[in-house]
């Protein structure tokens, strides 16, 4: 007679075999190792990526501005705004000519650079003078210092002078195309050195297109409260590393507020754009976040 509920040989509560034959599952030591395998192959290919291909793939953000002060004259201007090359850092010292390249064939009206040149050592971009040399535009090149530059300020700040680059530190200058004029100012940074936005606007004309670089983009809520129609910054890095679904894990002091791309900063509402830089500092690696250069636009209403 058959019992229910049993089969043929077997005891219904008998315990299965310790041992599974070939093909049949796996132990937990067996999970817990190939688990512990594939994370750690993940994060070598994260590492890989992070340090070796993403920092080496240099993104181009377009963007198109409409600026009510804006001179009809200057109306299409195009504006190349490149930030943070940190040379002397792992990475960048010997892609100076790759950038210079990328910007030149964009043919940029004006071009701009906000910050950290190098990564504390003057010197550090001597290797990189030639590549920079090259870089021309009809209404200028225009730079000034960030956080990571004033190890040796005036003497980096006359290095990128002799590349071509007007330097301004709490000044301004006047742009001209035909019958318009227009300013960009420059602040010392924030965070070494003594910004003066007074002093920087000091002697521009009253209701004339502004335009400000300033290297930390927090102290954009400063600016927005003077005659600046658009702001340009850096610092951030975008992060540097991204996570999916978190975003920037860190962000430098002077750019916990604004971290990437455009924003509108106080009660005018005056625009902020913030470029994620082209190198890297104290971690050699980008992940979910590519160095970028950003080519803008500005069209008058």
């Amino acid at each position: 007679m058959k019992t229910s509920g049993s089969r043929s040989g077997t005891e219904p509560n008998s315990s299965p075999s310790l041992s599974s034959p070939p093909g049949r599952g796996m132990t937990r030591r067996q999970f817990f190792k190939r688990g512990f395998q594939a994370a750690a192959a993940a994060g070598l290919l994260g590492a890989g990526y992070g340090a070796f291909w993403e920092p080496n793939h240099i993104e181009l953000t377009r963007l198109n501005l409409q600026q009510q002060r804006l001179p009809a004259s200057f109306h299409g201007m195009k504006i190349v705004h490149f930030s943070d090359l940190h040379l002397g850092f792992p990475l960048w010292s010997d892609k100076t000519g790759k950038v210079v390249e990328m910007i030149l064939q964009e043919e940029p009206d004006l071009i701009v650079f906000t910050g950290d040149m190098v990564d504390g050592r003057a010197q550090a971009m001597d290797g990189s003078l030639e590549a920079l040399s090259r870089l021309q535009a009809p209404l200028g090149v225009l730079s000034i210092l960030g956080n990571h530059d004033y190890e040796h300020a005036d003497d980096l700040a006359s290095k990128q002078a002799s590349a071509g680059f007007t330097v301004l530190r709490n000044s301004h200058v006047l742009l001209e195309q035909r019958d318009g004029v227009i300013a960009v100012a420059g602040l010392e940074d924030w965070l070494e050195g003594t910004p003066d936005a007074e002093q920087a606007l000091q002697g521009i004309p009253e209701g004339m297109y502004t335009l400000m670089l300033m290297h930390e983009p927090d102290y954009a809520g400063i600016v927005s409260t003077y005659p600046v129609d658009l702001q340009l910054s850096g610092h951030s890095h975008g992060g540097q590393i991204r996570l999916p679904g978190i975003g920037e894990v860190v962000t430098p002091p002077g750019a916990l507020r604004y971290v990437q791309g455009l924003y509108n900063v106080g009660e005018r509402g005056m625009p902020l754009y913030v470029n994620r830089g082209l190198g890297t500092t104290r971690l050699p690696m980008r992940f979910l976040c590519r160095p970028e250069i950003t080519v803008l636009t500005l069209s008058s209403r």
